[in-house]
């Protein structure tokens, strides 16, 4: 293999060391961050997400609101729920794990919480606000793939980066925090997807290609340059009769082949994915600092 990885479990140690440090400085001053979590349902990928999520505030000293809801709460009820903890002043982020049961109207719970306390990044708020450049709370995933790059030393001022997936929760917000005017901007965008004539076509000639697609093997070693920078965002389930729980987790990237020709990519698991949970973390930390005055 000739490229490097770009190691998001280690990145992620790093930054949530840093982010411990200033929770203990915070909680000197009589002020803890709280994340309030709401998980509807039992969906076995959703518990194990807010469970990693629950054990990362316990492990930088984050206070955490955990409720565990059946599946058959009511929507009312979990408008209620959302309300509790807008006025808790305790509750500094908000985050309501999706999906939801169909019976509950995603957006409409999305848009009852408070932007202040949109940690997630994804109230139209916080969207409006990250477009025009003003401080505002960036998508997680998005912000992990920005964090990932700066920390790994990758010029974005003047690159050529292709972003393959339109997403409101990936594609489109990390497109618009790489256009920005600022340090960590600059970038020129192309955004590939379905109705894309040629993929290949833009990808070849970029300086960093982020899949974020959700189909495995979208990109191959030929839709490359020597030594591009890759990041695969995606997660997807591939049967693996060797694997005890018959599956094997990879992104959307053909890691084995794209990683002779890369010169840094991340791995599928342990790049994207540690990031995202621990950015959820930075902006609970940022919220709480916000509402103290600090």
């Amino acid at each position: 293999m000739s490229a490097k990885l770009i190691d998001g479990k280690q990145i992620a140690i790093y930054l949530r060391a840093e982010l411990k440090a200033e929770v203990e400085k915070l909680k000197q001053k009589g002020i803890t961050p709280g994340l309030g979590v709401i998980l509807v349902g039992a969906d076995a990928a959703s518990v194990s997400y807010v469970t990693a999520k629950e054990k990362a505030c316990s492990e930088i000293g984050i206070y955490s609101d955990d409720n565990r809801l059946g599946a058959e709460t009511s929507e009312k009820d979990l408008l209620a729920l959302v309300d509790n903890m807008n006025r808790d002043p305790k509750i500094n982020g908000i985050l309501v794990q999706l999906p939801l049961p169909k019976h509950i109207d995603e957006q409409k719970v999305l848009l009852a919480i408070d932007p202040a306390k949109d940690v997630d990044g994804f109230h139209p708020v916080s969207v409006g606000k990250m477009v025009v450049g003003q401080k505002a709370f960036l998508p997680c995933t998005p912000h992990a793939v920005l964090q990932l790059l700066i920390r790994s030393g990758v010029k974005l001022e003047g690159a050529e980066v292709v972003i393959v997936g339109r997403s409101n929760i990936v594609g489109k917000p990390l497109a618009n925090m790489l256009i920005q005017k600022s340090p960590t901007g600059n970038a020129t965008v192309t955004i590939c997807h379905t109705k894309t004539k040629d993929v290949s076509a833009h990808t070849r000639k970029a300086d960093i290609v982020i899949a974020a697609a959700g189909r495995a093997n979208t990109i191959t070693a030929d839709m490359i340059k020597d030594d591009a920078v890759v990041i695969d965002v995606g997660i997807n389930r591939i049967d693996d009769a060797t694997k005890k729980r018959g599956y094997r987790l990879v992104g959307d990237v053909d890691f084995a082949e794209v990683s002779k020709k890369a010169g840094l990519i991340t791995p599928v698991p342990g790049g994207v994915g540690p990031m995202t949970i621990t950015m959820l973390l930075y902006n609970t930390v940022e919220s709480a600092k916000t509402a103290a005055g600090v």
